[in-house]
């Protein structure tokens, strides 16, 4: 069973926890990481674009000019592909991007970016994340404390203080520790999570 240290929010370690081996001490799956991270990012594709064929394009009913004996090459429509004006050969069309997976490929592929957070020591674990106030000041300063640049906040509750604090920090992202998603875990280089945070984890994806 992993164990970590828990820091307060002036960084100083004010105990240990032990983490369940279920969520955070997995066999770390790249492969399937690597599948969940492109379908995330396929999803978030709007698939709306689109170009006009030969056929849709407006006008270009009459032959330019007679089959024969012009010198020019025979042409049949002037919305052909190599006219100006024309229609795009094989065009886009608006499509679905997303990658389909099922529930238990995207659990296993959570619990890998957990566990490979923890080996690579890039888990931390406050005991309480707590703000009086909005304060963008404020919550940077416990991120200095911390020694954290750009990290994932986990919070066990959506605490509006918190997430309106951090929401002007551009290296930082705030979720609830039931929304967590593998791209994010991936994407900031340190996951900061509170210890009820930690609880909730542990409850809902064991």
């Amino acid at each position: 069973m992993a164990t970590v240290a828990v820091y307060n929010m002036q960084g100083a370690e004010v105990g240990k926890m032990d983490l369940n081996d279920a969520i955070f001490g997995v066999e770390v799956n790249e492969h399937l990481v690597k599948m969940v991270v492109t379908a995330h990012l396929a999803a978030e594709r709007q698939g709306t674009q689109k170009a006009k064929t030969r056929s849709e394009v407006s006008g270009g009913g009459r032959k330019p000019w007679k089959q024969k004996g012009t010198g020019h090459a025979r042409q049949g429509s002037t919305r052909a592909p190599q006219w100006t004006g024309g229609g795009v050969v094989f065009a886009p069309v608006p499509r679905d991007y997303t990658i389909k997976l099922n529930k238990k490929e995207k659990r296993a592929a959570l619990k890998s970016a957990l566990t490979s957070r923890v080996q690579e020591n890039k888990f931390i674990v406050v005991d309480e994340l707590a703000l009086n106030e909005i304060k963008t000041k404020k919550f940077v300063e416990v991120m200095n404390n911390l020694k954290v640049s750009k990290a994932l906040v986990v919070l066990a509750e959506d605490d509006q203080n918190v997430i309106k604090s951090a929401s002007n920090v551009a290296s930082v992202k705030t979720a609830n520790a039931g929304m967590i998603n593998v791209y994010d875990i991936l994407k900031y280089s340190t996951v900061v999570a509170t210890k009820a945070a930690v609880e909730k984890i542990e409850e809902v994806y064991a």
